[in-house]
């Protein structure tokens, strides 16, 4: 039985030094001892903690970041316009070119310390609508490049069927994400087989959002097993949307209509009323919160303070990718929080008082709930997964516990990330993960053949 050894740990009662931690083979903590000897134990540098869990990916929009920044000849850009740009990229993405995009977003994602991903998959089928032999082809991509990367993954598959609410006809652009519920239950049935005995997958389940499934849709989703992931409330036309359909606001409405409690996320939840963020951190559910993608599309700023207020719980997720370290998507995210309302240190409370301690936690928890899987704490019976900082580095060096926190998410730009531990296996060392030269090569040329065929 392999066993690391950290001279200073966040275990889920504090910090903690000099600590022991043993892993059973299926890459499970099987204990935690501090005060310990390192004798015989693979010693972490510096100051480790629990892996944080990503709980929002679409993999595929790694290879638009930066590439989709140019003013439309209209003007008057925003996310609507961002979608139409991102409908004529999906169009040329093959599985070949999919799964080394995915592998390059995993090693990143692993880089930097996140340990797990939420992928929430909706690009199923060939550029014209039709299913691949296996109607599973492109999730299983995933899988596998997750695999490649040694990645802890839930894999979400998405049903998507309606280009509006409720039932409108979708687009020519989002044919290669559409089925029905028959369709969608095949692919989640495949992706159930394909994970089946591992421990380091999971499966989930995704219905897009009430632009992209009529109610009756959601029901049965609901009646799946497994985390489920939904947008809701991403941008204001949305809302306006939901309310001239529905006449609710779109997470009022999915608070009144579908059983939304702790094994739900809802990714965004950007735009809420009062009445809102009080019954959505009532329900258990979690918000999935994106800083970096919702900067970058315009989307707004959630309202933080308000609903930590209310005891509500949230994870974060890196979305379109044009961010890829947990250590940003916090920092966006108090840091939006300080323009929106002219405050600092929003997200602290009295027995918090340093925001890098406040977001890690609520971003363990929220993520690890988010996963469904055993995930966010040194303790046993979760996943090896672990994470080690520098102490020497230029934006932490002399600083220790929740300073040292505060310092790695709002100082400086370099990496602090020196090793990386995930389902008990050694994946990044000396800030370097195993497989990245022959992972980037492989993106490399999947990105010329890509922008090639764009006329980029």
């Amino acid at each position: 039985m392999p066993s690391f050894f950290a001279a200073e740990a966040l275990l889920p009662g504090g910090w903690a030094r000099d600590v022991r931690i043993a892993v059973d083979e299926a890459g499970r903590i099987a204990s935690v001892r501090p005060g310990a000897a390192p004798e015989g134990a693979e010693r972490l540098p510096g100051l480790v903690l629990p892996g944080i869990p990503n709980l929002h990916s679409h993999a595929f929009q790694r290879a638009m970041a930066g590439g989709a920044e140019r003013r439309s000849p209209a003007g008057q850009d925003s996310f609507w316009t961002w979608r139409e740009t991102m409908y004529r990229f999906v169009a040329l993405l093959t599985p070949e070119e999919v799964e080394a995009v995915a592998a390059q977003l995993y090693v990143e994602l692993l880089e930097w310390g996140f340990t797990a991903v939420c992928e929430f998959h909706y690009l199923h089928h060939q550029p014209d609508g039709t299913p691949y032999a296996d109607p599973a082809e492109m999730a299983l991509r995933h899988l596998q490049a997750a695999r490649a990367a040694g990645i802890g993954i839930t894999l979400l598959p998405c049903l998507y069927r309606h280009g509006g609410i409720f039932g409108k006809e979708p687009a020519p652009g989002q044919r290669r994400f559409l089925n029905d519920l028959d369709g969608f239950a095949r692919i989640v049935e495949r992706c159930r087989e394909a994970a089946a005995g591992d421990a380091q997958a999971a499966i989930g389940l995704a219905p897009h959002s009430l632009r992209a499934v009529t109610p009756a849709m959601l029901a049965a989703v609901a009646a799946m097993d497994g985390p489920i992931h939904i947008h809701a409330a991403e941008q204001a036309r949305e809302v306006e949307e939901c309310l001239a359909a529905t006449h609710a606001r779109p997470v009022e409405w999915l608070l009144d209509n579908a059983p939304v409690d702790g094994r739900w996320c809802l990714i965004h939840a950007t735009h809420m009323d009062a009445q809102e963020i009080e019954d959505l951190a009532a329900s258990g559910a979690v918000a999935g919160l994106c800083p970096s993608t919702e900067a970058s599309l315009g989307d707004g700023v959630f309202p933080l303070r308000d609903y930590l207020a209310q005891g509500g719980r949230f994870g974060v997720g890196t979305d379109s990718h044009v961010g890829t370290s947990p250590r940003d998507e916090l920092r966006q995210l108090e840091t939006s929080q300080r323009l929106a309302l002219r405050e600092r240190a929003v997200a602290t409370s009295e027995a918090l008082p340093h925001p890098g301690r406040l977001l890690v936690e609520a971003a363990l928890a929220g993520g690890a709930q988010a996963a469904g899987r055993p995930l966010g704490a040194i303790a046993p019976g979760m996943r090896c997964d672990l994470v080690a900082l520098d102490p020497e580095h230029p934006a932490l060096v002399g600083r220790g516990g929740d300073a040292l926190l505060d310092a790695w998410v709002f100082s400086g730009q370099g990496n602090p990330v020196q090793e990386v531990v995930c389902g008990g296996r050694r994946v990044v060392a000396a800030g370097r993960h195993a497989r990245r030269e022959e992972v980037a090569a492989a993106f490399r040329r999947t990105m010329r053949g890509l922008l090639a065929r764009a006329g980029a």
